[in-house]
């Protein structure tokens, strides 16, 4: 058994659309032109966007930041993630979605990866988002500021244990 953790990505124009909007990926498995599957090791965390449409629009507008887990680690189902993840955020309707990935492109624009990104400051954004508030560090200019102290010390034993492994 393995300790991945999978994610089928389907891409069907105009229809079904799945992607990981940040996350880095182990293995990847090209199953054919319109899906694949992507595998990320236990502890890591990623981005999923689903979004999908009929014939008279939008049906679903849909955001996951997860973190994959260890075999046998409790965990919540998400669709297409396999065994499932530790939910961070999980927002739905575009407006929510966009702006979410709107903070993405923002803590890049930092240079900070948002995968490395602590837990809580993606628990803090599920939380403020859901209830229609602005997070904490609303632009760019104020965003380093404004992460929460919690997100330096998780870079730094982040970093710290990829070095001494």
């Amino acid at each position: 058994m393995s300790d991945l953790t999978h994610v089928e990505l389907l891409w069907l124009e105009k229809r079904i659309e799945n992607w990981i909007r940040f996350g880095h990926h182990a293995e990847e498995q090209i199953l054919d032109r319109q899906r694949r599957i992507l595998s990320f090791a236990p502890g890591h965390i990623l981005a999923f966007v689903r979004w999908a449409s009929n014939d008279f629009g939008t049906v679903i507008s849909r955001i996951d930041i997860i973190r994959t887990v260890t075999p046998g680690q409790r965990c919540a189902t998400v669709p297409y993630v396999r065994p499932g993840g530790d939910i961070l955020l999980r927002l739905s309707g575009w407006p929510k979605v966009e702006r979410v990935l709107q903070i993405a492109d923002a803590i890049e624009a930092l240079d900070i990866d948002p995968a490395d990104a602590a837990p809580d400051y993606w628990h803090h954004v599920h939380n403020r988002l859901s209830v229609n508030e602005v997070p904490w560090g609303k632009s760019v200019s104020n965003m380093q500021l404004s992460m929460p102290m919690c997100s330096t010390r998780w870079l730094r034993s982040r970093f710290s244990n990829q070095k001494q492994a």
